[in-house]
């Protein structure tokens, strides 16, 4: 930050934090380049796929409840269907 304020030189820094020019120019050129998107309107990537992972969880846990249901309702209906075909004394 102190570089992008114009505070101090580029040596300045290097050699007061004990790091190579080169790789604080590399920094500098990286957050340069994505600055933009900071400001950009929209979701960003990562909001993007997570938003869709929420709605796929979402879809699996409709599938898993409606799911449940049906094997609910399953198990009902084949108890009350054991138990008419039980001959009455057999239990």
């Amino acid at each position: 930050m102190e570089l992008l304020r114009e505070e101090k030189t580029l040596n300045e820094l290097a050699a007061e934090h004990q790091i190579s020019p080169v790789l604080i120019s590399r920094w500098k050129a990286e957050f340069m380049e994505r600055a933009a998107e900071v400001f950009k309107k929209g979701p960003s990537e990562a909001e993007k796929e997570l938003a869709e992972k929420n709605e796929h969880i979402a879809d699996l846990e409709r599938k898993v409840g409606q799911l449940t249901i049906e094997v609910d309702w399953m198990k009902k209906k084949s108890s009350e269907l054991l138990n008419r075909k039980r001959p009455p004394g057999n239990h």
